[in-house]
């Protein structure tokens, strides 16, 4: 397998240590801005050249972001070239049109990296899928604010100070948005219910509530009910409909979900024969997201189908009929609500454009 790298970052650099210990992952050019005395192949900055090289049969894209991530998969994939990438962005905004592409050109397209990090969690929901059928899929998917609520619950300190913590370490990007309001594990829950319940949903349908809202005084609360806050991303499938939401969750202090601290994720499924499955495990990382995209090309050098499923029925998100018990605060106080997952996010909607306090996060049923 000859591979065309593009982009040299964090995971980029760790793929290039790991495919050259592989005799059968030749990295033949890198497509970077920047020129890397250590690396020992062609570099280039402009992705035609790659394109356009009809030795390379396979393109790692681990540049991220939309553009021009996306001008360089479509025409990878239009040249006949398999793609590996752990972009969730790119492939959650134009999932149907990739896989078509991909099929329309012959080729596979993976991205078993872009959800779990390290974890193969992708490739287990498409084994798993082909021989049962999968209801839900939920759990932690986001790093970032996993260590941040774990160190709110163990130092007791505020949300501030341990988001430029987790920005000092490198956990959370200079703009932490995406990953604190919860669209990033927005993305990863999108592409896992796709392929799990073989649908097609859309990212924007999926209403997310994040943790920036949350406050010393809220996690002491759970704290006395004996109770841990994480960001949950969940969704299940129900006489052929599809729920589907991002929110803070609230879960018993024995319970496994409360053990799961630092960047650690734990994503679980329920299939109707085998029941529930747990993965755990580093959620980002250079080396431990590496390992997944080079397990990725690995599978496609065996010789693997176009995408990890060929079902991709187009799905509309319908929360009406999910209720859970919330826990709600306000300039007024905090007080524990029944809601469906419609009204709560309207709820919160509301007080975000009035630009009044408010924090909420469903409580976890047995």
């Amino acid at each position: 397998m000859k591979i065309g790298l593009m982009g040299y970052g964090t995971v980029g650099s760790a793929f290039y240590t790991l495919a050259q210990e592989h005799a059968d992952t030749q990295i033949a050019a890198l497509l970077d801005l920047k020129t890397h005395p250590e690396v020992a192949c062609r570099q280039t900055s402009d992705y035609r050249s790659i394109i356009e090289d009809q030795s390379i049969d396979t393109v790692v894209e681990l540049i991220g972001g939309l553009h021009p991530a996306y001008e360089f998969v479509t025409a990878a994939l239009k040249a006949g070239k398999h793609v590996v990438t752990a972009n969730k962005q790119l492939v959650c905004a134009c999932y149907d049109e990739l896989i078509a592409l991909a099929e329309e050109n012959g080729v596979s397209l993976r991205c078993t990296a872009a959800a779990g990090g390290g974890i193969p969690w992708l490739h287990s929901l498409a084994r798993l899928s082909r021989c049962d059928r999968i209801t839900a899929v939920s759990g932690i998917m986001n790093g970032t604010t996993n260590y941040i609520l774990s160190a709110m619950t163990e130092q007791e300190t505020e949300y501030a100070d341990n988001l430029r913590e987790a920005q000092r370490l490198g956990y959370a990007e200079a703009d932490p948005t995406a990953d604190v309001e919860g669209y990033d594990a927005c993305r990863k829950l999108v592409l896992s219910a796709n392929i799990a319940f073989g649908v097609s949903i859309r990212e924007a349908e999926v209403p997310c509530f994040g943790i920036s809202g949350i406050t010393a005084q809220d996690v002491a609360a759970f704290k006395r009910l004996g109770l841990v806050c994480k960001l949950i991303a969940h969704a299940s499938l129900r006489e052929g409909r599809v729920s589907a939401c991002v929110e803070p969750m609230l879960f018993p202090v024995s319970g496994q979900m409360a053990h799961i601290s630092g960047p650690d994720n734990l994503i679980s499924l329920k299939a109707e024969r085998v029941g529930a499955q747990s993965f755990a495990g580093a959620g980002a990382g250079g080396f431990a997201t590496a390992s997944n995209v080079l397990a990725d090309c690995m599978e496609i050098a065996r010789g693997c189908e176009t995408f990890y499923t060929s079902l991709r029925t187009p799905a509309a998100v319908d929360n009406a009929a999910l209720e859970q018990r919330y826990y709600i605060r306000t300039e007024a106080g905090a007080q524990s609500m029944r809601l469906t997952v419609n009204a709560a996010h309207a709820m919160a909607a509301e007080y975000k454009n009035k630009q009044q306090p408010f924090f909420m996060a469903a409580v976890a049923e047995e």
